[in-house]
């Protein structure tokens, strides 16, 4: 039995008495219930989103979040069908996971609560560049409606990775598993965690497989739609909008690439440098006082380790020397096994907690948090 579905069990016999993850139909509209389409001010967002469908927001990066205080004894969710996953907290009861399948359009998310405020969180926790998620809003009881828009943490921290911080296979404990959305969740990574137990908000910028100058088994020379070619758009598949960064400057960057230029063995150390050096600029001039810290960990080992490390501290000397003293470097911890593997010899459960572990002590030192 996989991890997941262990953890999902014990977390619904803890929750039945209170949540109900099972789909509601359209007939509810008939019910007397009342909609709040996702466009309504009192419905806060976390992450890169796009407006352009009305009343609806899209989104494809993981970790995009939807926070809103609700009255009632209940609360329903709708979204396009075949969504994906999402991780729910109702106040402070345990997270749980729903799945809107292409069967569902609308999910209960929290039924039998007392009368009263009460407060949603919910994570879109895999990678949508496939899927294509659309929330459309939430159902109330009747008479019912939002409170004030929550405020979010003032702390802010941005994600730019690949499927470590995706969460590719956290939720296995067999690493000859290949990756399926069934596993992937990027509440339980070390970016999310960290942020966490930081207090912060935190935006994210990572896809599975790709790399700061070449995917994943692409050729040494790079390819076109790496990290770097794709960052200046509010979605992965959509390079017609562009994200605008006013909404979001985040106190610090935490960039982890590296782990598919290098890891099979096959890459240009000095395109690898370039790279760094070229987007390492770009972030200075998008966040001119934001501290970026170049991360490592945890997939690298042996020389393809040794490169990356080589290749950020090149970038950060050279920043220091022309006067940028808010380039940063921290590697953490190698996976060597004693915690486990995800899918596909991805870092686990408990490997993303011990990174996360590092990160925020890290953090909390270099932000005096």
């Amino acid at each position: 039995m996989k991890t997941h579905k262990k953890t999902m069990y014990r977390l619904g016999l803890l929750l039945v008495a209170w949540f109900a993850c099972t789909s509601v139909f359209a007939g509810l509209q008939d019910a007397g219930r009342v909609f709040i389409p996702a466009d309504d001010a009192r419905i806060v967002y976390m992450g890169r989103i796009s407006h352009r469908i009305p009343q609806a927001v899209t989104f494809t990066y993981p970790g995009v979040s939807i926070y809103a205080d609700f009255e009632g004894t209940s609360l329903q969710m709708k979204a396009k069908p075949g969504s994906g996953d999402f991780m729910v907290e109702i106040d402070d009861h345990l997270p749980y996971r729903i799945s809107f399948t292409k069967n569902d359009s609308i999910l209960t998310l929290a039924e039998g609560l007392p009368a009263g405020i009460h407060r949603a969180r919910i994570m879109y926790v895999l990678e949508g560049y496939e899927l294509k998620p659309v929330f459309k809003g939430f159902y109330l009881d009747e008479g019912c409606s939002l409170a004030e828009a929550p405020k979010l943490p003032e702390r802010r921290i941005e994600f730019i990775g690949n499927s470590i911080t995706c969460g590719y296979g956290v939720e296995s404990d067999d690493r000859n598993d290949p990756f399926t959305y069934e596993t992937e969740n990027h509440f339980y990574t070390y970016a999310a965690r960290t942020a966490r137990a930081l207090n912060a908000q935190h935006l994210v910028v990572a896809r599975s497989g790709i790399g700061i100058y070449r995917n994943f088994g692409a050729p040494v020379s790079g390819s076109k739609d790496c990290l770097p070619a794709m960052y200046e758009q509010v979605m992965f598949t959509d390079p017609t909008e562009l994200w605008n960064h006013s909404l979001y400057t985040p106190d610090v960057v935490c960039v982890n690439l590296g782990t598919n230029d290098t890891g099979d063995g096959k890459y240009d150390f000095g395109l690898l440098v370039e790279a760094y050096r070229k987007f390492t600029a770009h972030l200075r001039t998008v966040y001119p006082k934001a501290k970026l810290v170049l991360l490592t960990g945890s997939m690298l080992n042996g020389k393809s380790l040794e490169d990356v490390k080589k290749a950020l501290d090149i970038v950060r000397a050279e920043r220091k020397q022309a006067g940028d003293a808010e380039v940063y470097r921290f590697d953490m911890s190698p996976q060597t096994g004693s915690l486990g593997y995800g899918a596909n010899w991805h870092p686990s459960m408990r490997q993303q907690q011990k990174m996360a572990n590092e990160l925020t002590s890290y953090l909390k030192e270099l932000m005096n948090w």
